[in-house]
């Protein structure tokens, strides 16, 4: 595992990485736990996000990546019409080796310590059990549900999510939301890549898969044999005839390597942060390639897990995940009105719809008696006073100013 310094999240943070609220390095050398906890935006309510569990190369990689996926978090919920904030953790290590009870204890612990600033779920490399346990010590954890997909996660929430968003897409681009005769390309068939194969062959279209691991393609191969099966993304991306690309693994999977190979005409997939550096975007607009952001078309999850922090139905929340199809024309409408790039329209929408409530919170402390009010989280409705108080314990945590 990486050795944190209190040093590290400063080093890494980059250009952007003050628009952040906090930064909290966790550790605990009894269990092991080495985490970063990112709150990027309050202004909606308490952030909402999954901790990913994965191997990073150095503390600087997790440190960046969990600002970025906190961001997007942000920008997600915004999007999504959701009261919450961004934020996310990064667990480092390897889950299938690391992973203990007393190390998702600590984390939970370390979650409890931020008083409902942040409420954690799934994401890559946990899943409903593991939320079990950091419940135990920490009230504000999401997808708990024994009620979701067979893995336990939100991944089919999300999986139609991405459906939604691409059958707005074809609307948008080829007059038509049917995705029937379509060829479409999965890089990444395991959680939710898996699903979105399983909706895509019920809607009628080709599908072409790879992955970096066998087995997720063997299963895939084996519930439909029709499907065509590619060496790697490099093969995927140049494979002909493709009408849509849908990156579904982890992140910085469209670089200025794959743009001029592409033969997709949309871009629509699962995975966060899909774009290497934001030039990408025009780059593949250049060459017509019709880019859906990714906080945009992937927010079923996230829909998921703030419906169960609301109590919310199933249902309700499967009605709330289709909306990622007007959401997303929506999107692609402002983009042409205003002769700007998707991804650019999206963040204006989701940034007006921040900062609006910014600014409605900052007015509601000036009204007040002294000219401020008394801090209060979650902020708003308190939708983390459902829950108990949580455990105060703070070992384990260092907070980093950002």
């Amino acid at each position: 595992m990486s050795t944190f310094t209190l040093g590290t999240p400063l080093t890494a943070l980059g250009p952007d990485a003050f628009e952040h609220e906090q930064v909290v390095v966790c550790q605990d050398p009894t269990s092991g736990l080495k985490a970063v906890i990112a709150i990027h935006s309050t202004a909606l309510g308490p952030a909402l996000g999954g901790a990913r569990f994965r191997a990073y190369r150095s503390d600087e990689e997790a440190v960046r990546d969990v600002l970025k996926l906190s961001r997007g978090m942000s920008y997600k919920n915004a999007m999504a019409g959701l009261d919450f904030g961004g934020g996310k953790a990064v667990i480092v290590g390897n889950p299938d080796r690391d992973k203990t009870e007393e190390l998702l204890l600590a984390f939970g612990r370390s979650v409890a310590a931020l008083g409902g600033r942040y409420i954690t779920g799934s994401d890559v490399g946990t899943g409903v059990r593991d939320m079990e346990v950091v419940s135990r010590v920490c009230p504000w954890t999401a997808c708990l549900s024994r009620e979701l997909d067979q893995d336990g996660d939100t991944a089919g929430f999300t999986a139609h999510g991405v459906l939604h968003g691409m059958r707005a897409a074809a609307r948008y681009r080829w007059g038509t939301a049917s995705l029937r005769g379509r060829t479409i390309g999965v890089a990444g068939v395991g959680k939710v890549g898996r699903v979105l194969v399983d909706l895509l062959f019920r809607e009628g279209a080709k599908v072409v898969v790879t992955d970096v691991l066998d087995e997720p393609v063997r299963r895939i191969v084996e519930e439909f044999p029709e499907t065509v099966v590619v060496e790697d993304t490099d093969a995927l991306v140049r494979f002909g005839g493709m009408d849509v690309y849908a990156p579904c693994a982890l992140g910085g999977a469209l670089t200025e390597a794959v743009v001029p190979v592409l033969t997709a005409e949309v871009v629509c997939g699962a995975a966060n942060n899909q774009l290497a550096h934001p030039d990408v975007e025009q780059q593949l607009a250049d060459r017509g390639v019709l880019y859906l952001p990714d906080y945009v078309v992937n927010a079923g999850g996230a829909i998921l897990g703030a419906g169960e922090v609301l109590g919310q139905s199933l249902s309700q929340s499967a009605a709330n995940v289709e909306r990622i199809f007007d959401t997303t024309l929506e999107v692609l409408r402002r983009a042409e009105a205003e002769g700007i790039l998707p991804g650019t329209a999206a963040e204006r929408i989701a940034r007006q719809r921040i900062d609006a409530a910014a600014e409605k919170r900052a007015e509601e402390r000036a009204l007040q008696p002294g000219g401020r009010v008394a801090d209060r989280v979650p902020p708003h409705d308190d939708p983390g006073d459902r829950w108990a108080r949580p455990v105060t314990d703070r070992s384990g945590s260092r907070e980093v100013d950002a």
